[in-house]
């Protein structure tokens, strides 16, 4: 089992940057495919479960991002201090949303984590609040 607890969300300007971070406990993650998930009222519009991957980072080290954040955002982990990162930097309005960490099986690739959905991961987090306005 895996507990979850996301941090650093906050309101900031456009062209800023903020470091958003997964504290985990539980088993070790180095056997897990990890990834940052992004909700917003207009995904869930779409219709679907309202969650996008913007960020993955599979057993191997290997990432993958969304397009609309290449270049921006950043994912990383720290095994030895139990958390996973997601630093974030030229924040636009789009960007805001509630993220949320993940975990799932170690053998999905990480664009498999981008590209998969609710049931692709096992474990989830609360959630941090990110908001970017002027």
């Amino acid at each position: 089992q895996l507990v979850f607890e996301e941090s650093g969300g906050a309101s900031v300007q456009p062209g800023g940057s903020l470091r958003l971070s997964c504290a985990y406990s539980g088993y070790t993650i180095a056997y897990y495919s990890m990834g940052w998930f992004r909700h917003t009222p207009e995904k869930e519009h779409e219709g679907g479960w309202g969650r996008e991957c913007v960020a993955a980072l599979d057993r191997y080290g290997n990432t993958a991002y969304a397009d609309s954040v290449k270049g921006r955002f950043t994912v990383s982990k720290d095994k030895d201090q139990h958390i996973l990162y997601l630093d974030m930097s030229s924040l636009k309005p789009e960007d805001t949303g509630r993220y949320y960490c993940a975990a799932g099986n170690g053998l999905h690739s990480a664009e498999q984590v981008l590209h998969g959905d609710y049931y692709t991961m096992d474990y989830w987090g609360a959630g941090t609040r990110v908001a970017i306005s002027s």
